[in-house]
């Protein structure tokens, strides 16, 4: 979810600056938030493989069924969340420039978030419908659009409460000239 947070929380402010509500946002700022996608993008696949080598190498019967049930009914969502969420990121935001493209960011992210909803959905279907899972159907493209709509009204009606600027913070002037 970290990543998912981090690339929502990217788009939103590229958006943002974008309508003109965040004029202290800098290149710098944005190129930040791109390393840390491209980080935090590693550290999922870490995770994601250090699962899977501790299961198989224990080979305990109870645990090895977790990714016996993935690899023989569900193989090539699971090769589709590795590529999407490990390759397609380390690829495209390998260089300084792509992180500090707004519009190659958002795409990016948006990528890398559809990714992640594909890994949830590889880790719920398996142990929900098994083998009988016909595929992506239209109800959990419409929960996503859902959720995604419900998430981003609440969040911006938040946004609408308060000032996007914080006032009096001591260390305002540093982080506005910050740079890297």
């Amino acid at each position: 979810m970290w990543i998912s947070a981090l690339t929502m929380i990217t788009m939103l402010i590229i958006w943002l600056k974008r309508l003109g509500y965040l004029a202290e946002v800098t290149e710098s700022t944005i190129h930040d938030m791109g390393k840390w996608m491209f980080a935090i993008s590693f550290l999922w696949t870490y995770l994601y493989f250090s699962q899977f080598m501790l299961i198989w190498y224990a080979d305990i019967p109870e645990e090895v069924v977790y990714f016996q049930t993935r690899w023989e009914s569900y193989k090539a969502l699971m090769w589709t969340v590795l590529l999407v969420n490990f390759a397609f990121p380390m690829v495209m935001l390998m260089s300084r420039d792509a992180k500090r493209n707004f519009t190659f960011l958002t795409f990016v992210g948006t990528i890398i978030f559809i990714g992640h909803y594909l890994d949830i959905i590889m880790i719920v279907m398996p142990g929900t419908v098994g083998h009988h899972w016909t595929g992506i159907s239209w109800m959990e493209i419409g929960t996503f659009l859902f959720f995604l709509g419900l998430f981003l009204n609440v969040v911006l009606r938040a946004l609408t409460k308060a000032p996007l600027m914080v006032k009096n913070h001591p260390f305002l002037q540093e982080s506005l000239h910050h740079s890297t």
